[in-house]
């Protein structure tokens, strides 16, 4: 995700549109860059194992944002990556996690992931969590889609299956109020709506979290974080589950331990 600053750099840039009028906007956008957000080094670390300690290990890694790194939590077991891992360790897999997200990143910086995911050998299966910093800063569609696009189709040369969660619903996010709460919503639904079509073209599997968890987002304030931006555990617990049908297909498809 993102910090206030590029929260109030949003209000600046969608001000100079002239959209909504400026004076509400603009002072949202001061009052974001003055937030405290959950620090990045708060966020657990992204390694575990699960499922039964013998047989061949599915490799599962989470590439992204913030949300990749589970930050708004202190436990791994309560981040997505975790939940997502013991969910399928408990079909009788053992999963061996490992986490490469990054606090901020956005589609641009997937690259790198991508290589630091690859290192140690292909993963099997990898779930990719961005899109909210791209909506924020207003990165240009093309950019989101040509970058997305090319980590998707590294991983699948590669021989991993990839799920991405595509932009979640902003309009839930409470740290930040009208106008610019729901000027950073339409922007994510763009995002979104063009990661979709992007994923399904490189040959991913993408998921709608906005429009899968997005109502339940909006209605449950405890599904936030104490800075009211990112997830709480319920919130990861909610997105893990809109992505596991996805995953556990994915992980379907690598050969079973022997």
């Amino acid at each position: 995700m993102t910090t206030g600053r590029l929260l109030a750099r949003t209000g600046a840039g969608v001000l100079a549109l002239g959209l909504l009028g400026g004076a509400a906007l603009a002072l949202e956008g001061l009052v974001a860059a003055r937030r405290t957000y959950v620090s990045a080094d708060s966020a657990p670390a992204p390694e575990g194992s699960y499922g039964p300690a013998d047989g061949s290990p599915l490799r599962l890694v989470l590439l992204g944002d913030s949300t990749a790194a589970g930050l708004g939590v202190a436990r791994t077991e309560d981040t997505v990556g975790g939940r997502l891992a013991a969910l399928l360790g408990a079909t009788g897999r053992r999963v061996v996690l490992d986490g490469v997200g990054v606090s901020g990143s956005r589609a641009g910086d997937l690259r790198t992931q991508v290589s630091r995911a690859l290192l140690h050998g292909r993963p099997d299966v990898a779930v990719i969590l961005v899109g909210a910093n791209d909506a924020t800063h207003l990165t240009s569609l093309d950019a989101v889609q040509r970058d997305l696009s090319g980590a998707v189709a590294r991983l699948r040369a590669a021989g991993t299956a990839v799920v991405v969660g595509t932009c979640p619903d902003l309009g839930a996010a409470r740290a930040f109020a009208q106008p610019l709460r729901e000027i950073v919503a339409w922007s994510g639904r763009r995002t979104g709506a063009a990661q979709r079509e992007t994923v399904r073209q490189a040959g991913g599997v993408p998921v709608d979290l906005a429009a899968r968890t997005g109502p339940v987002f909006r209605a449950d304030p405890g599904t936030l974080s104490e800075d009211r931006f990112h997830p709480s555990a319920d919130g990861y617990d909610l997105w893990a589950l809109a992505l596991y049908p996805a995953v556990y297909d994915a992980a379907q498809s690598v050969a079973a331990p022997r």
